[in-house]
């Protein structure tokens, strides 16, 4: 008889069981798998000693067989994990970052043919740091990440849902074109609302056109920042996406729907234009920014998620640089991201002063007579009721005192993502002059590997957005688009720690000069003890955006699709 093999996989190894030796070697076997005999030697087989002998070889088969079969199944209930990651891996990822794998794989996933799976499609930071010793009580407080409550990814789609997927998923006769506008984080925003109306409509989707930015003058297309084939792939059990339109629906003159108003519903979708879609094939939507209810039926906020953190990725070779930049980071210890909003359009939008003295603030305000236009909401209010209300972003100035008073080490390294501040050096310094050790991409990267981004500001921007994704500690000046997608993001992969400053609550202890600066430090860390990236779910205000807030529908703490 062969001899028997082991048989293994990525996950286990079948030893043959004792069983089959026994078996090998019993008078029962000989039976079974001996030559023909000839009907004179039956006699000779048959003899009481014979039939003993087998009697007992069978008692003791059986009672193998039972063992066997209870050692088996004691194996399937306590398998042993399988390691998601490559050996190959250029750096091992944390037990957190490998437990979110596991925890997504787990989902309750309608397609198990589909590929790349939602435990290889999301976007995974680098592992958290662990901070050296020698930290005063503050220091450590302040790299110390949230616990996360238990709260971990749960895509659970309805069976309602996956069985309506069978059809939408092939649709071949009516399309969805959308025109997203704005920055890099704003179009994702639009590209994921585009997701979900594709669905609602039950529509094919084309590949999302991005509008020529006005005031970046930036020109990419969605193949140059994102990852066309995984956004595909990712979202091929919930909505077919296309690369373009069908010849037969290509008109010469297509009408582009842009009067969208604010918050508007699943019904509302479907009543104002799928008697359209069905009649001409082809809808265009443009305009499409915030303009989706952020209370939507649970399946579709899960879509939300399901297309902000797994099929919107970056195109490979952003996200090698932006991963390449971020470990150059990582590997010298735990680092913040801190996203400063001193951006010559940003001062000339929110209607607030620089800082930077007279001559500054004249330019921004010849920019903003020009362009009344760029004035965004409550245009009746002064600068300094503005500031007051939480409205304007921390200067530099501010935020190395709101970083000191958190905790900060003055040695702690600080990634600046965002674009030129208007000023130049000049609007750096104050927070220069606190923490020496300030870096960008454009000091990170080698000589020409930013290159092919020059006049890119989307692929800029999704650069700093892989590296502040890293970061132990990320803090915006000014919410804002990124502020919003990295919260939510880090949410999603870990609780990553995320301070949002309490500016209407500061400003008055920022302009009380007789506060001493330990004083300052104990109001300020009270003031935002309950907001450092704490699991904050949206129910509690229903305006939030589920893909900021992903907690309850994309997160959840039942053991059922949960690590």
């Amino acid at each position: 008889m062969a001899r028997a093999r082991n048989v293994k996989n990525c996950c286990f190894t079948l030893t043959p069981s004792p069983l089959f030796h026994i078996l090998s070697i019993s008078p029962l076997t000989s039976l079974l798998f001996s030559p023909n005999k000839s009907p004179r030697n039956y006699q000779k087989i048959f003899t009481p000693q014979n039939f003993t002998i087998f009697f007992l070889s069978l008692l003791l088969t059986f009672a193998f067989l039972g063992v066997s079969i209870l050692h088996f199944l004691q194996n399937r209930q306590d398998p042993v994990p399988c390691s998601l990651i490559s050996p190959s891996s250029p750096f091992s990822l944390p037990s957190q970052s490998s437990a979110l794998l596991t925890s997504l794989s787990s989902t309750n996933s309608y397609n198990e043919d589909d590929e790349p799976g939602l435990a290889n499609s999301v976007m995974l930071p680098l592992q958290v740091q662990a901070v050296p010793g020698n930290l005063s009580e503050e220091e450590r407080e302040f790299w110390q990440q949230p616990d996360g409550g238990g709260y971990k990814p749960c895509l659970d789609f309805s069976l309602a849902y996956r069985r309506k997927s069978a059809k939408i998923s092939k649709e071949k006769r009516k399309f969805l074109v959308v025109v997203a506008s704005g920055g890099l984080n704003q179009q994702r925003n639009q590209i994921v609302d585009a997701v979900v109306i594709a669905r609602i409509l039950e529509a094919a989707l084309v590949v999302p056109v991005l509008q020529v930015n006005l005031i970046w003058e930036d020109e990419s297309e969605f193949l140059d920042i994102f990852d066309v084939k995984h956004f595909k792939r990712t979202l091929q059990a919930d909505v077919r996406v296309v690369s373009s339109l069908p010849s037969a629906h290509l008109m010469s003159r297509q009408s582009i729907e842009n009067k969208i108003p604010y918050n508007v519903s699943p019904f509302w979708i479907r009543a104002r234009f799928l008697k359209q879609l069905n009649k001409e094939g082809v809808l265009v939507l443009k305009g499409l920014d915030s303009k989706l209810s952020k209370n939507l039926p649970p399946d579709l906020q899960k879509l939300r998620c399901k297309a902000a953190f797994h099929a919107l990725r970056f195109a490979a070779p952003i996200l090698e640089l932006g991963n390449k930049l971020a470990r150059k980071m990582w590997i010298e210890g735990p680092y913040i991201a801190l996203h400063l909003r001193l951006e010559k359009d940003v001062w000339v939008r929110t209607g607030c002063l620089t800082g930077l003295g007279l001559e500054y603030d004249e330019t921004i305000a010849r920019t903003r007579e020009s362009r009344p236009e760029y004035l965004t909401g409550r245009l009746n209010m002064s600068h300094i009721q503005r500031r007051h209300a939480g409205l304007c972003p921390f200067s530099a100035a501010e935020m190395a005192r709101f970083l000191k008073a958190l905790g900060a080490p003055s040695s702690a390294r600080v990634y600046i993502a965002g674009g030129e501040p208007f000023g130049g050096p000049l609007a750096l310094q104050p927070l220069a002059a606190e923490f020496h050790n300030l870096v960008n991409k454009e000091i990170l990267a080698r000589e020409g590997e930013l290159s092919p981004y020059i006049n890119r500001s989307s692929a800029l921007a999704a650069i700093d957005y892989v590296v502040s994704l890293s970061s132990n500690v990320f803090v915006p000046s000014h919410g804002g688009n990124m502020g919003r997608a990295m919260q939510g993001h880090r949410a999603y992969v870990g609780h990553r720690k995320y301070i949002t400053p309490n500016k209407q609550a500061m400003i008055p202890f920022l302009e009380d000069s007789s506060i001493s600066d330990a004083e300052f430090g104990s109001i300020i860390r009270k003031l935002h003890r309950k907001s450092q990236g704490q699991p904050e779910p949206r129910n509690n205000k229903r305006g939030r955006d589920v893909t900021a807030h992903p907690i309850p529908e994309c997160m959840c703490t039942h053991k059922t699709g949960v690590f």
